[in-house]
């Protein structure tokens, strides 16, 4: 994993535009990612193998309208990204929405999960010390502290891939709920597949759990690899 020290000052809203998000996630269904959009992927700075620069000429190249970058544990590469954004493509017609966005590893009902924030302010005190690149242990690994430090840093908060852990969506979700979740990522490709496509069986047990609990949808590639595309 890449680490940076390159903090550029970031605007009020530039990342951080939770309204316009919660907008978009009650629009998404299965036909969203990934070439609209995109809320989970990875770069160098964690353990994708894309740079924060080619993400951004990946998404214009197939003229994403959103995305966040979602390395574990760090924002380095959404700071890049950002940066590159602003320096190169200023002058375009048409720039995709790009948000702060971290996945973070997480302990709910004694199950290892995957927490992803949104448009959190990563410089906020509560925020940071899960920003540092690894995982948090004890208390700070908690589900219940990962959701409040990503509520307290002004985000929204959503349970990766609902189906992949060692307990179902059906028992996950309901605790998440009570901890104050906000969404789940609904439409999630569970195999490797080309061209990437939602699984059927796990979407639909997903999407009826976030329609029982009203939760925001969302979806993502979870991309590892070099291809925006799919997963790896």
């Amino acid at each position: 994993m890449l680490t940076t020290s390159f903090r550029p000052q970031i605007p009020p809203l530039k990342g951080q535009d939770t309204l316009t998000l919660k907008e978009i996630w009650r629009t998404i269904d299965a036909e969203s990612c990934p070439h609209y959009y995109n809320f989970h992927m990875h770069t160098v700075y964690s353990d994708g193998q894309l740079t924060p620069e080619e993400v951004i000429e990946q998404a214009l190249a197939i003229n994403l309208q959103g995305l966040a970058i979602t390395d574990h544990h760090t924002v380095d590469g959404y700071y890049i990204a950002y940066e590159y954004l602003k320096r190169t493509h200023q002058q375009a017609n048409s720039l995709p929405k790009l948000w702060t966005g971290v996945e973070i590893t997480a302990l709910l009902l004694d199950t290892e999960v995957h927490i992803l924030g949104y448009g959190f302010n990563p410089e906020n005190p509560s925020i940071r010390s899960y920003l540092q690149g690894d995982e948090p242990a004890g208390k700070m690994a908690e589900a219940e502290a990962v959701i409040n430090a990503i509520h307290d840093a002004g985000g929204l908060v959503v349970l990766a891939h609902p189906e992949r852990y060692r307990r179902s969506a059906k028992a996950l979700i309901p605790r998440a709920v009570k901890l104050g979740i906000d969404g789940v990522e609904t439409y999630y490709a569970y195999k490797n597949t080309l061209p990437w496509t939602p699984s059927p069986k796990q979407t639909a047990i997903v999407k009826a759990l976030s329609d029982r609990y009203g939760l925001f949808n969302t979806c993502g590639t979870d991309t590892h690899g070099l291809n925006l595309l799919r997963r790896v």
